[in-house]
């Protein structure tokens, strides 16, 4: 017979899952939006743990719906066919040839990746894009960025249909048109109309960045709709943070429950939020009064 001694790690493996209990009860049948980008789809293993992350989500109840991007991929193809870019305000130009390859490496290439990835771990994920279903129609975003939308009418039946039947809808920003046209929507714009339409309880932006920092360069762990915007103001969120935080306020305003911005360079990030009382990133709700750094 062979015996082990209990040791340190053990010990701290199991107060975590005695202290992960109330959490597990909370988003017990929670539908949770992750948008899926940045170094979290950089490598194998690094999408590897964000899938098995999200496999353990829905086994404990929660209800995982993925919306990803793929600018780099993107990237890649356009210059390996030799097509240029064109940009207006930093802001690329979707011309029709470029909104065939978006379509053609978010709805193939990224999205069925994603898919194989979650599957390898036990899940059962279906890979969609915001066309099937008509789940997300849109209008032209501006002339000049030409086939760039923004979602104006959403149907996630699908999607909920998916969830009843135990898998996981994992979904490239793509929309159509009312005349039938393909648009390339921005991931976290995406996430954010798909989040509010499902009412989510929460919608996890998964970045390279480790949250919205104050004017100290701390992490800003609870915040509400009237801080983001006098942040703003001040020019304390300011660069790539105010789209992503402007998507936070909008899907609030959707009925979404609170929106997480957090590092999705940190091992297990969706984890750590849920499960944990600290947290991962920057929370943000309107019954939130207070502004604390991590930590606090």
């Amino acid at each position: 017979m062979k015996t082990q001694d209990m040791n340190r790690d053990w010990i701290a493996t199991a107060r975590t899952l005695s202290q992960a209990l109330p959490y597990l009860q909370r988003y017990e049948g929670a539908t949770v939006v992750i948008k899926l980008g940045g170094h979290a789809m950089g490598s194998d293993e690094a999408m590897e743990s964000f899938a098995r992350d999200v496999v353990l989500m829905q086994q404990v109840g929660v209800k995982p719906v993925i919306v990803h991007g793929g600018g780099p991929m993107i990237n890649k193809l356009l210059a390996d066919l030799d097509i240029k870019s064109e940009f207006v305000n930093g802001k690329r130009v979707t011309d029709k040839a470029t909104v065939e390859v978006v379509e053609m490496v978010l709805s193939g290439l990224v999205n069925k990746r994603i898919v194989q990835a979650i599957n390898s771990q036990g899940g059962r994920a279906v890979g969609i894009s915001g066309k099937d279903a008509n789940l997300m129609i849109c209008e032209q975003t501006h002339p000049d960025l030409g086939f760039v939308g923004t979602p104006i009418k959403m149907d996630p039946s699908i999607i909920k249909e998916l969830g009843d039947e135990n898998l996981i809808p994992v979904i490239a920003p793509v929309g159509a048109g009312r005349d039938g046209e393909t648009f390339n929507v921005n991931g976290d714009t995406a996430a954010g109309a798909i989040a509010g339409a499902l009412k989510a309880d929460r919608l996890l932006l998964l970045t390279d960045v480790s949250g919205v920092k104050g004017a100290d360069g701390n992490v800003l762990t609870s915040l509400n709709s009237e801080q983001i915007r006098r942040l703003t103001e001040e020019g304390i969120i300011a660069g790539g943070m105010i789209p992503k935080t402007e998507t936070a306020l909008d899907a609030l305003n959707a009925g979404v429950r609170a929106v997480v911005i957090l590092d999705g360079r940190a091992p297990n990030a969706c984890l750590l939020e849920l499960y944990t009382e600290h947290g991962a990133g920057s929370l943000i709700r309107d019954s939130q009064p207070s502004m604390k750094p991590h930590g606090a």
